[in-house]
């Protein structure tokens, strides 16, 4: 597409499309920051849902994290703003303390739950977020600086499960530790639209927007990696290059997951629960390629522990150090991720780890951590 054909306005008939599959829902909730992606599809669900005789209920929602001075008075123009379109709008706020370090992703996890809440309260199964093609470059570059592996590559899929879980908020929406999770589903309507569009769309509806100065700031990752996209670009790598890298390993995960399907059935156990523990032949999981046989470890573990994500790097170590107990011959115990992992005999029992082992795991944990923040590598 030219720059010239990115500077489109999107038409009423191409966002019609783009949210027709939302049709049937009973209610939506759209999440609007105030910036131009999020403005955008706020006008353009408005006047897709006007269109309709009918549809689903609209909800708008803000979440301020009290981050910045602007964020209350942000949050104020897209309430008036979609008031003048007919829609419902809240407004929650992140309460309690903000972490000294990783700030962005705390905020992001936050942000989620409190969405996924608004979401249950209004009956919604949905939350419509505006991520675009330039955010999916980035979270592909984002990765490949992180190590991810081939899930992880993948970036943003345009559908995503949002569980619901314990957080601090304000309002009617509070949940606590133990309630039970619902599962919401995040969409991205917009994922395969360039940013410029959005702002071309604004302009013709005449619709302003807010400009969020952390979009640029380059104590954070992200910025820093927008400032490289127009390097990249020249050398043949943009924005769409990226986000086809990120839709073809989706489909290569797709397959690599249903090959893992398989095998699971061959390999292990079949547990009396779906917590474990579980029984892997050791063998026959020796048998499978690398990529497979990782997988089919992790699922245990994930399955059997309960701290949290699986890093990459750390299961392909303890693959590596079960391969060499196998031909040792050699009993050989590890924890990970709250999970105990015990090979003997032929045999590798994923169960979950006493709580003395997941305490010595934390320690060791918080020891090698101290003092830094590092990228993850998980899948």
């Amino acid at each position: 597409m030219s720059a010239a054909e990115d500077a489109t306005p999107v038409s009423a008939a191409e966002a019609a499309a783009l949210f027709e599959e939302l049709h049937s829902a009973p209610a939506l909730v759209i999440a609007v920051s105030g910036g131009p992606d999020s403005t955008a599809l706020l006008a353009l669900v408005a006047r897709w849902r006007a269109a309709r005789k009918q549809g689903p209920v609209l909800l708008a929602v803000t979440v301020d994290h009290g981050l910045r001075p602007e964020s209350a008075r942000e949050a104020r123009a897209v309430k008036r703003l979609a008031g003048e379109l007919g829609i419902r709008h809240r407004t929650l706020r992140w309460t309690g303390s903000k972490p000294a370090s990783a700030l962005q992703e705390e905020a992001r996890r936050v942000r989620y739950q409190l969405l996924a809440a608004a979401a249950r309260g209004a009956g919604a199964p949905c939350v419509l977020t505006a991520h675009t093609l330039d955010d999916q470059a980035e979270t592909v570059l984002l990765r490949m600086a992180r190590g991810s592996g081939l899930s992880g590559l993948g970036a943003m899929a345009r559908q995503t499960l949002l569980p619901i879980t314990g957080l601090n908020t304000a309002g009617p929406h509070r949940t606590r530790a133990g309630d039970k999770k619902i599962g919401i589903v995040l969409v991205r309507p917009l994922l395969d639209l360039p940013k410029a569009r959005l702002i071309a769309t604004l302009a013709a509806m005449g619709i302003s927007f807010a400009d969020d100065p952390s979009n640029r700031d380059p104590r954070f990752t992200r910025p820093r990696l927008r400032e490289l996209m127009p390097a990249l670009a020249a050398e043949g790598l943009d924005a769409r290059r990226l986000a086809l890298l990120a839709r073809r390993l989706r489909r290569a995960e797709a397959t690599i997951e249903a090959a893992v399907d398989a095998a699971a059935t061959v390999v292990a156990d079949t547990p009396a629960n779906e917590r474990g523990p579980f029984t892997l032949d050791a063998e026959k999981l020796s048998g499978l390629p690398a990529e497979v046989a990782l997988r089919v470890l992790g699922r245990a573990i994930a399955r059997a522990g309960d701290e949290g994500p699986l890093q990459l790097g750390k299961l392909e170590a303890l693959h590596a150090a079960l391969r060499g107990a196998m031909v040792d011959k050699i009993r050989l115990r590890r924890t990970l991720a709250g999970a105990l992992v015990t090979y003997s005999g032929g045999r590798i029992l994923v169960e979950t780890a006493p709580p003395r082992s997941k305490s010595r795991a934390r320690r060791a944990l918080t020891t090698r951590q101290h003092g830094r923040r590092g990228g993850s590598d998980r899948r």
